[in-house]
């Protein structure tokens, strides 16, 4: 409408108006360190290799020391050596942008969709945790039987999911 019938033109940019008038701007989390979940590694011929995520808070610049948490039994260091954004070079990227970051010495197979860019020392991988869970019952679309210790879950973290383990407590 915008380079078609001008009868419409007027009542698209009335609309466009409505929406920034009543649906907010989303905040955007830049007080808090970095950290953007891992959903794609590709590698760059004579560049090197590149992950790419939503930054979920904090900001990240080029040159920036980052670790690569998670998955794998040790957290590994690098520097974000390039910031892209929709094929444009950047200097920095905040939370909400997705990015592709490219990382100094990191190979392929060293970085994983389902890992975490962080700023150093702010986040730690956990494999283990507590719960207090409801369950919902058949009757309100769950299970329709019990389950017990070592019963297998899958869980979904972020961009991942990890197939977990049930531990009731004695006595349940």
């Amino acid at each position: 409408a915008l380079e078609g019938d001008e009868s419409y033109e007027e009542k698209i940019l009335e609309l466009m108006a409505a929406v920034d008038e009543y649906i907010p701007t989303p905040e955007r989390d830049t007080d808090k360190p970095f950290m953007m979940p891992v959903e794609d590694v590709f590698s760059i011929t004579g560049r090197g290799t590149v992950a790419t995520g939503r930054v979920e808070r904090g900001e990240v610049r080029v040159g920036d020391e980052v670790e690569i948490v998670g998955i794998k039994d040790e957290t590994s260091k690098t520097t974000v050596t390039g910031v892209e954004m929709f094929r444009k070079l950047l200097d920095y990227a905040e939370a909400g942008d997705n990015i592709g970051a490219l990382l100094r010495g990191v190979a392929r197979e060293d970085i994983e969709r389902g890992q975490v860019l962080a700023k150093p020392a702010t986040i730690t991988p956990h494999t283990k945790f507590k719960a207090e869970v409801y369950v919902l019952s058949k009757e309100e679309g769950g299970r329709h039987t019990p389950f017990f210790t070592n019963y297998r879950p899958q869980f979904y973290f972020r961009t991942t999911d990890v197939t977990g383990v049930v531990e009731l407590p004695e006595g349940t």
